[in-house]
């Protein structure tokens, strides 16, 4: 069943047996074939999986496709996306301290060469600190802004619930208490208690 592929090394192509057939993997002499060289170990001329594809009628149809390993695996965002003015405002920012660096770059090789351009390259640098400077606190701004305009829903954390509960509570057991007080002291008792 195995095949040569002459390339570089002895390489021989066999094909796996149990829950994984139809998947093609290169064996060396030297060791097993790693996930790369597996994935890019090109199927025989005419090979093709054994297993049928049934129909809804239960017979075969159509010929058996072999199984390709997916290029890559989807998983969820780890973090929500951006509003998008702040995006926006993250994005100026990136390119403006990017254009500040190459900037400053430039100024310091014209510098050590003594070239005529050092000096507006200086003075371009320093102007252009001040704008780059401006681009990360806008970020900032914009953010904060849209966090007020329509972030958060304000919504009271179970820590704040539990103390506004607590508080509650203590609250009507005083007023119940003083009410108690009250109708003693209505009855004329004014709370003592009766001799014996």
């Amino acid at each position: 069943m195995a095949s040569t592929v002459p390339s570089g090394e002895e390489q021989a192509m066999t094909r796996e047996s149990g829950p994984a057939s139809g998947i093609w993997a290169v064996v060396r002499e030297d060791g097993p074939a790693t996930d790369r060289e597996a994935a890019a170990a090109p199927p025989r001329a005419g090979a093709r999986d054994n297993a049928a594809v049934a129909g809804d009628d239960g017979g075969v149809r159509g010929e058996p496709q072999p199984y390709y390993r997916p290029l890559w695996v989807e998983e969820p965002a780890r973090r929500r996306r951006l509003p998008d003015p702040v995006r926006t405002a993250a994005v100026r920012a990136v390119l403006l301290v990017s254009v500040t660096l190459i900037q400053a770059m430039v100024a310091f090789l014209c510098t050590m060469a003594g070239s005529w351009l050092a000096f507006p390259m200086v003075i371009s640098s320093v102007i252009s600190t001040v704008v780059a400077t401006w681009g990360a606190l806008d970020v900032w701004v914009t953010r904060q802004v849209w966090n007020q305009r329509n972030g958060v829903v304000s919504a009271p954390s179970s820590t704040a619930r539990a103390l506004r509960r607590e508080r509650r509570r203590a609250r009507r057991q005083a007023r119940a208490a003083e009410r108690t007080q009250e109708r003693i002291r209505r009855r004329g008792g004014a709370g003592q208690l009766s001799h014996s």
